[in-house]
């Protein structure tokens, strides 16, 4: 939630205007969000009597009947979109069919959209609630080690566009994040490893106490699901709780004061200077946690050529990365990727490189004069020591599949149509026959033709739902003031 103030003087020529945002925004560690006796995100859509719900479906298959008895049991309305957001369908088309799901809700400004998924789904989410009226508020609830740990930390928002990851987004803070560590139980294995990725980025860069734990217990932490799996000793759990708590907090510590990304230099962007490029380029994408761990291990190598990392510690990180089954290395990671990647990720770190290394574990130096002879000199040392390991360096189950909110489950024509509208993004004014709109992963025949017929079609379900939104609206001016009260003490348009 933000509040702004600002103040404008005159000039001789104009005006100037200077505002200061004010930004906040609330973590609660909850296991067993959707248990009915929690009712902490039930109070959140008191003041609306009703609620709209993202999610991926998988999420839905395993969780759909406790999310519907939830709200139930606390006399709450709730309608679910349901969608399939892999890498390749993080596009605009998935986007679009979640502002449709918002219209035809009849959103009301201030209410919040909840969003239930993977960092993948509350990142399209969340972008669809920060372009909706410009700015919609909602509420997240990860179901993954990347969505609790990562991105949930930041209040960046985004789709991808062509073969780039997140070039089209926004800055859109939620009103609230609940971290429910036991969805991790029924979280396959290649994804618990997926999310690894990004506590081995965080702690090698910025907290050595972290990376010692994953160290010691890497094997015992991916077996038992953060410990969350039933037989997982106490001594693993209270392990697993102290590195993500410690790592969130640590990530939050270096965000807070860059959420806008003003400053460049960003500690968490360790393993995230060549991935962006890399990540989408195989046929099948790579998991994003096994891309940035290709990208920290070269970087690391790097930083081992230049004096920066100790060969003991160069060693150490790397044997951490192959015991937890992550990728080191790629066929495709090559010269050409890093060629291009650094012109594109120079682009967006304002002509620097700013990649960051670890130097020593536990901290960080940004490098930002590296040559292309010294790159590839890294590269060809980095795939001889990638022998040395199993796999050559390739992780285990390093490619998205369905698990990955179902992108591979999608039939051919349905990933054929995401992939046209995602090289075309943005052009569906009709131009695409009516085949270019994916909504909940299923492609709909007509939903752009003309645009005109959609829109009517949209109004006329709209108009159905616009005396829902009158009832809600009557509720809200007819005594349910204070709505900070309703919304744990959010305090942005509070009174109805």
């Amino acid at each position: 939630m933000s509040d702004l103030n600002a103040t404008v003087q005159e000039t001789k020529n104009g005006f100037h205007v200077e505002g200061c945002e004010r930004i906040s925004y609330d973590f609660t560690f909850l296991d067993g969000v959707f248990d009915i006796q929690n009712n902490q995100l039930a109070n959140c859509y008191k003041p609306w009597g009703r609620a709209l719900a993202v999610t991926d479906l998988n999420v839905y298959n395993v969780y759909g009947e406790q999310i519907e008895k939830y709200f139930q049991h606390h006399d709450l309305e709730l309608k679910v979109h349901k969608t399939k957001i892999g890498e390749k369908a993080k596009s605009i088309p998935t986007f679009l069919s979640i502002v449709d799901s918002m219209t035809e809700f009849g959103i009301i400004r201030k209410e919040p959209v909840l969003v239930v998924g993977g960092g993948l789904v509350t990142d399209v989410a969340g972008f669809a609630c920060a372009a909706y009226r410009r700015n919609t508020n909602f509420i997240r609830v990860p179901t993954t080690v990347i969505g609790l740990i990562d991105a949930s930390v930041s209040i960046k928002v985004a789709v991808n566009y062509g073969n780039y990851k997140n070039r089209l987004g926004a800055y859109h803070a939620p009103m609230h994040t609940f971290l429910d560590f036991t969805f991790l139980r029924t979280l396959p294995v290649a994804q618990i490893r997926n999310g690894f990725a990004e506590l081995i980025k965080i702690s090698s860069c910025a907290h050595l106490p972290t990376f010692d734990l994953l160290d010691k217990y890497c094997e015992q932490i991916i077996d038992t699901a953060f410990g969350r799996l039933e037989g997982a000793s106490d001594e693993v759990r209270d392990a697993a709780d102290k590195i993500n708590r410690e790592g969130i907090h640590e990530m939050l510590r270096l965000e807070t004061p860059n959420l806008h990304e003003i400053g460049l230099d960003r500690v968490i962007a360790y393993g995230h200077t060549w991935s962006p490029l890399h990540e989408l380029t195989p046929s099948t994408p790579l998991r994003h946690g096994h891309a940035i761990s290709i990208d920290m291990a070269y970087s690391a190598t790097l930083a081992n050529m230049r004096g920066l990392l100790s060969d003991e510690e160069h060693r150490r990180l790397l044997d951490l990365f192959s015991r937890a089954g992550l990728s080191m290395d790629h066929p495709q990671f090559d010269e050409e990727i890093l060629e291009k990647g650094t012109a594109a990720i120079k682009k967006t770190r304002d002509g620097l490189l700013r990649a960051a290394v670890p130097s020593p574990i536990g901290s960080c130096k940004f490098l930002n004069d590296v040559n292309a002879e010294e790159m590839n000199a890294a590269l060809r040392r980095h795939k001889q020591i990638m022998k040395g390991y199993p796999r050559k360096g390739e992780g285990l189950e390093a490619y998205v599949d369905a698990s990955d909110t179902g992108y591979t489950d999608n039939n051919q024509k349905e990933v054929e149509a995401i992939e046209v509208a995602a090289g075309k993004a943005g052009s569906l004014n009709g131009s695409m026959n009516g085949n270019g709109a994916v909504h909940g992963g299923n492609v709909l025949n007509g939903h752009v033709d003309g645009v005109n017929g959609h829109v009517n079609g949209v109004n006329g379900h709209s108009n159905g739902s616009n005396d829902h939104s009158d009832e809600v609206l009557k509720k809200l001016a007819n005594g349910t003031k204070g709505l900070t009260n309703g919304t744990n003490g959010f305090t942005n348009g509070a009174k109805a």
